[in-house]
C-alpha cells in the first residue's frame, strides 16, 4: 500500500510527459505546414522538394501527338519581353518552339526551371527557339526572379490571356511547336526536360527547320 501512490504519481507524470511530447510534435508539424503553405519561403521549399523528385527521372515529359492529334500553332501570344517591348512569335515560324507557361508563384515551375536551364544550355542549336511564358502580374517580378536565379533563356511577359489552342489552366504547362507549325507535344505539370530523349526529340524536329537565327 506504501508503495501504490508514489506509483500512480510517476504514472500521471509520464502520461502528462507523452501528452506535452505529443502537443511539441504536432505544434512543430503545425509549423512547417504553416510555413509551406502561408509563408513567402513556402513556394521554394516546396520547389527543392519537388526538384528532388526530378532528379529521380520519374516525371518524363509527353512527347510525340498522334499525327492525327496535330494542332495550328497560334502565333499571336500578346507577349512583351522584359524589357518591356512587343514581342512576336511570328518572328520565330519556320523553328522547333520550346514554350512554357509559369510563374515565380508556382513551386513546380521553380523546380523545373534548372532542367530547362541546361536543356537551353546543352541543346545548341539556332534550329530551336525557347519561350519562357511568365504569367506573374508585372515584368519586374519576373525580372528580379530570372536575375537572381541567374537563368539565361529567353523569357517574356504574357500581356493578355493565351489564345486558342493553348488552352491548358495548369502551370506549368509545356508545348512543342513543330518548324511546319502544329503543336506536336503538350506536357501539363512540372517535368525534367533535360533528358537525352527529349534532346534527341527536338534535334528530330530541328532537321525541317526552315531557317535559323
Amino acid at each position: 500500500m506504501t508503495n501504490q501512490k508514489p506509483q500512480n504519481e510517476d504514472k500521471k507524470r509520464g502520461n502528462m510527459s507523452s501528452r506535452k511530447r505529443a502537443l511539441i510534435d504536432w505544434a512543430v508539424i503545425l509549423g512547417i505546414f504553416l510555413l509551406i503553405t502561408q509563408t513567402p519561403y513556402g513556394t521554394h521549399i516546396q520547389s527543392w522538394l519537388q526538384r528532388g523528385l526530378l532528379w529521380t527521372g520519374v516525371f518524363q515529359p509527353d512527347i510525340g501527338l498522334a499525327e492525327e492529334d496535330f494542332v495550328s500553332a497560334n502565333y499571336d501570344i500578346p507577349l512583351v519581353t522584359l524589357d518591356g517591348e512587343t514581342a512576336s512569335l511570328r518572328e520565330l515560324r519556320g523553328k522547333v518552339l520550346f514554350i512554357n507557361v509559369w510563374a515565380t508563384w508556382c513551386a513546380p515551375c521553380l523546380a523545373e526551371m534548372p532542367f530547362i536551364q541546361n536543356l537551353y544550355d546543352e541543346i545548341e542549336d539556332d534550329r530551336i527557339a525557347f519561350v519562357m511564358i511568365s504569367t506573374d502580374e508585372t515584368r519586374e517580378i519576373a525580372s528580379k526572379f530570372i536575375e537572381a536565379r541567374e537563368f539565361s533563356f529567353p523569357v517574356y511577359q504574357l500581356t493578355g490571356p493565351m489564345p486558342r489552342p493553348y488552352t491548358s489552366t495548369i502551370i506549368p504547362t509545356t508545348y512543342v511547336v513543330s518548324p511546319e507549325g502544329n503543336i506536336v507535344a503538350i506536357h501539363s505539370g512540372m517535368a525534367n526536360y533535360d533528358s537525352e530523349r527529349f534532346k534527341e526529340f527536338l534535334r528530330e524536329l530541328a532537321k525541317d527547320a526552315k531557317h535559323s537565327l
